[in-house]
């Protein structure tokens, strides 16, 4: 069995990531495990992760989306993300899959997927899989914190920080909630909206329009609804 494409989206505009982070979630075979606003936090992130495949955006300050392509892994695959149609050159040059403009319909979207060579998705590993950690670390006042599940009542995106309601404090964090949702166990916590993720074990009550959390009223979002509603109604 195959697994998905891990992928990546790099784009300075937070309405474009949303809509990106929406279509790799409505597409079976990939799986997106993070996001960012520019490519220094790329680069970082590379040290450590192997991504099959980035949504790139082109015209981003500092870093732009052409010269991050020459950085990458040749044995990833890239898929260009922009606004100005200028740019297709540049993007067929590099040996890119596919060149997106913006506003990136569904079914454009799913075209450019198409593309990508099947056997670049990696074979399932027979080999035991490592035991997940209960925690993991964030940056916070200059120093590396760590974050037990645990003690996690839910957490909330503003913008590029993200805010993480303890039992007994806040933490805050320069990070997006889509890749601290990638880092939390998908038994344990429960995304309402595109602004937070609270901790199933904390829900105190519900109704088709929010969750109480320490009697925080917390809404769930039309495109969250129905798959939280199915959650809890299972537990």
């Amino acid at each position: 069995m195959n697994h998905k494409l891990k992928c990546v989206v790099v784009d300075d505009e937070p309405v474009a990531r949303e809509i990106l982070e929406t279509y790799i979630d409505k597409t079976p075979n990939l799986e997106l495990i993070g996001t960012f606003n520019n490519a220094i936090d790329v680069i970082q992130f590379l040290k450590q992760n192997t991504i099959d495949l980035f949504f790139l955006d082109i015209n981003m300050p500092e870093i732009n989306g052409v010269s991050l392509a020459k950085i990458i892994n040749k044995q990833s695959h890239i898929i260009f993300t922009t606004a100005y149609r200028d740019y297709a050159i540049d993007g067929f040059d590099l040996d890119v899959i596919d060149y997106l403009l913006k506003p990136i319909a569904f079914d454009r979207f799913i075209q450019a997927i198409q593309k990508v060579p099947t056997d670049s998705i990696p074979q399932q590993n027979s080999n035991p899989q490592k035991k997940q950690e209960d925690f993991f670390f964030v940056r916070h006042e200059r120093k590396m914190v760590k974050i037990n599940f645990d003690e996690i009542q839910y957490i909330e995106s503003m913008s590029d920080y993200i805010k993480i309601h303890l039992n007994e404090k806040t933490i805050i964090t320069r990070e997006t909630i889509s890749n601290i949702e990638n880092r939390l166990p998908k038994s344990n916590f429960l995304r309402v909206h595109r602004s937070f993720i609270v901790s199933i074990k904390c829900i105190e009550a519900y109704t088709n329009e929010y969750v109480e959390v320490n009697r925080k009223s917390i809404p769930i979002s039309r495109n969250y609804k129905e798959t939280v509603l199915q959650k809890l109604v299972d537990i």
